[in-house]
């Protein structure tokens, strides 16, 4: 018997309309060899078109003047011809799928060494964690950077994706831009958030004037970093708002939230979420992402070796049938359950599997 839940209507952001409304989220596997993804790749993607999901959008996968981790699969070079497949793939299941695409800017784990490339240096050169390791990116560095992911996104139509997401979230370049504490810059692109949301904005709006005016751009953006839980970009819903809106007048049609519990409020005195608070602020559609599926436990949990419980859809589908958000990207669940989606919309809830980690050691 298939459910009545909201999450299954149509949403369209921009042009593009979907049959339901849970998205595939992206989620780094670093399983392509040489950056390029193989044909299990293209059977693990159209796994999840034909289990259900809306929508399908790609791990972060890297623009040519990006470092990135060993297996990720490349936006450039032969990569684009395993992502042709897998485009085909998830479309031969009736299915539609954006890429990620993932510029790592002046980003390292942790305790680890890292070569970045010149213009991968980020806005002041600086880690998630505030130390110096490259020099800031100049504005010729900047200016080829936009350039680059202007070529990505038109090579993404070419190769017949549905629409894009820039991944400008968790401490990656376009967030090393919009954070404080990883941009120090004093020109242009540095200062007042006005300033910090250039890089974004101009990315955006090369985007826009490469893939034209009916090709759906997703901007995934997140308070949190890779480096620290605690990091926010806005304290306030006006700040968040002065962030926003030039990214909306740049060509937005839809922002993507990274939040470590998508049903907890954003801001004190209010009981909205971020991404309720987005599309407040802004009116266009939003992406709600957080531990969908799993139990209110610790963030990192899954990933340490300890088998998920399962937590109850309601909330998002109370949010959903409220206005708050639009849609919702399941992560982990999707890596065990490929049909996820189809097990929640058909009521067969005793049928789902929970996420083990045992899962991220293969493509299937």
């Amino acid at each position: 018997m298939t459910t009545k839940s909201p999450l299954f209507s149509p949403v369209t952001i921009g042009t593009l309309t979907l049959p339901n409304r849970i998205v595939m989220a992206p989620m780094t596997r670093q399983l392509s060899p040489n950056g390029v993804p193989g044909p299990d790749s293209a059977t693990y993607y159209a796994r999840r078109a034909r289990g259900g999901a809306g929508l399908v959008i790609t791990e972060g996968t890297t623009l040519a003047s990006s470092a990135g981790p060993e297996g990720a699969p490349h936006f450039h070079g032969a990569g684009l011809e395993g992502w042709a497949a897998v485009v085909q793939a998830v479309h031969a299941e009736g299915g539609r799928i954006f890429p990620q695409l993932w510029h790592v800017g002046a980003f390292r784990e942790p305790g680890t060494e890292v070569s970045l490339p010149t213009s991968a240096a980020g806005p002041s050169g600086l880690d998630g964690l505030g130390e110096s390791i490259a020099e800031p990116m100049t504005t010729a560095d900047i200016d080829r950077t936009v350039e680059e992911y202007g070529r990505a996104a038109a090579d993404a139509r070419r190769l017949g994706f549905d629409g894009v997401e820039l991944h400008g979230a968790h401490g990656f370049l376009i967030d090393q831009f919009l954070w404080p504490h990883t941009n120090r810059r004093t020109d242009g692109y540095g200062g007042t958030s006005a300033g910090r949301v250039r890089f974004a904005a101009e990315v955006v709006a090369a985007v826009r004037a490469a893939a034209g005016p009916d090709f759906p751009i997703s901007l995934r953006l997140s308070q949190w970093k890779m480096t620290d839980f605690t990091a926010r970009l806005a304290e306030t819903p006006q700040e968040l708002e002065d962030l926003l809106l030039p990214l909306t007048d740049a060509g937005v049609d839809a922002f993507h939230l990274s939040t470590r519990r998508f049903w907890l409020p954003e801001f004190e005195g209010s009981e909205r979420t971020l991404a309720s608070w987005t599309k407040k602020l802004t009116g266009v559609p939003v992406i709600a992402v957080g531990s969908v599926g799993l139990a209110p436990s610790d963030f990192e949990t899954a990933f340490a070796g300890q088998p998920m419980e399962f937590a109850p859809v309601d909330r998002a589908e109370e949010l959903v049938e409220n206005g708050d958000i639009d849609l919702l990207a399941v992560g982990r669940m999707l890596i065990s359950d490929p049909e996820w989606p189809a097990k929640i919309r058909d009521g067969r809830t005793s049928e789902l599997q929970a996420f083990d980690p045992s899962a991220l050691m293969a493509l299937v």
